[in-house]
């Protein structure tokens, strides 16, 4: 009996330290601010390999007029999925000058890609429908990359 209470003891502490590592909270980016016409985004920018690729993973939810802009080095075809990432995005691939490429929906935990329709730097995502909300399309601009530099 006492082998079996400290297996299980040793397993829920395997699990809780194993969720622990994979429901990660937030790191604290750098931020930056960028518009959009006349609207305001606050954006955390991912700018690391590791950055990147953790993304807004394991977040239950991200504030109005917030979120993260993807920096790469090289120009190139950057796909994006929603593997753990909790929360419904839309995503905005930009030139180098801040002009939206194309911009795709992006459903929770889902496995399918979403790529530029030209290769960027920069992908900027935010809650779904803020852009349409805002009827900001292709060809708009976002303004203030140039305070970041890859």
């Amino acid at each position: 009996m006492l082998k079996r209470l400290i297996y299980t003891s040793l397993t829920s502490i395997g699990l809780l330290i194993a969720a622990g590592a994979t429901a990660q909270t937030p790191t604290s980016l750098q931020t930056t601010e960028l518009y959009v016409g006349m609207h305001r985004l606050v954006a955390e920018v991912a700018s690391s390999p590791a950055d990147r690729a953790t993304g807004l993973m394991w977040r239950e939810s991200m504030p109005q007029n917030h979120g993260m802009l993807f920096v790469f080095q090289n120009h190139a075809i950057h796909c994006f999925w929603m593997r753990n990432t909790f929360i419904a995005l839309s995503i905005a691939f930009l030139r180098d000058d801040g002009t939206i490429v194309n911009i795709e929906q992006m459903q929770p935990q889902q496995l399918d890609n979403h790529c530029p329709a030209e290769p960027v730097r920069f992908a900027l995502e935010v809650n779904q429908g803020w852009f349409a909300d805002r009827n900001i399309v292709p060809e708009h601009r976002v303004r203030g990359l140039q305070a970041i530099a890859p």
